[in-house]
């Protein structure tokens, strides 16, 4: 038992967690490139943190459980770290007006899911309700994550691919869309559990 304390600490330290550090840690950096001066070079290194913070959402998960490495740390940081990473981007991508016009709905909605999720998992759990990830929450996941980095290269990808932003604004929606039916799906497997609370 003297050893517990040392072996929670090392689990905190593992790689799959120190992956999900870097991704907390990409934010602000992410965030100050997107606000840096209109330079192609910073909107480049912006997509460049921001897709190796989106990869790690990949391997930090994966390897936890390939080495058998899970602990309660990452499992509540690892969440967090998605939604501040989507959120920042979304917030930044809309003070410099990439996303503009309707499109903020699309963030919107976005954004709305992200907190409403958090919250009813966080509920759920309490009452030691499973919330599992479905196939379309995933897909949501993965298309979220190709729009904003899509949205992130702006006006830099779109000097190399005319259509880039506008291709990141059509995901974005699809997203939206994703967001808002795996939203719905979540409260009415919830709904029984939160009306018989």
């Amino acid at each position: 038992m003297a050893n517990s304390p040392a072996r929670a600490a090392s689990r905190n330290w593992n790689l799959p967690n120190l992956l999900t550090y870097g991704r907390v840690a990409a934010v602000p950096l992410v965030v100050a490139f997107l606000f840096w001066p209109a330079d192609a070079w910073a909107r480049w290194t912006a997509l460049a943190i921001y897709t190796a913070a989106a990869i790690t959402d990949f391997f930090d998960g994966y390897l936890a459980r390939a080495w058998s490495q899970q602990s309660s740390l990452g499992r509540m940081l690892d969440p967090i770290a998605d939604k501040l990473l989507v959120a920042a981007a979304l917030l930044a991508l809309t003070a410099d007006h990439t996303i503009a016009g309707a499109s903020l709905w699309a963030a919107i909605v976005i954004l709305c899911r992200e907190i409403l999720v958090s919250g009813l998992r966080e509920y759920l759990a309490e009452l030691r309700v499973p919330v599992p990830v479905t196939a379309v929450a995933k897909w949501k996941t993965g298309v979220q994550m190709v729009a904003l980095g899509f949205l992130i290269a702006g006006p830099a990808g779109d000097a190399v691919f005319p259509y880039a932003t506008q291709v990141g604004v059509w995901l974005l929606w699809i997203a939206a869309i994703l967001t808002f039916y795996t939203g719905w799906d979540y409260m009415k497997a919830s709904y029984d559990h939160v009306g018989g609370a």
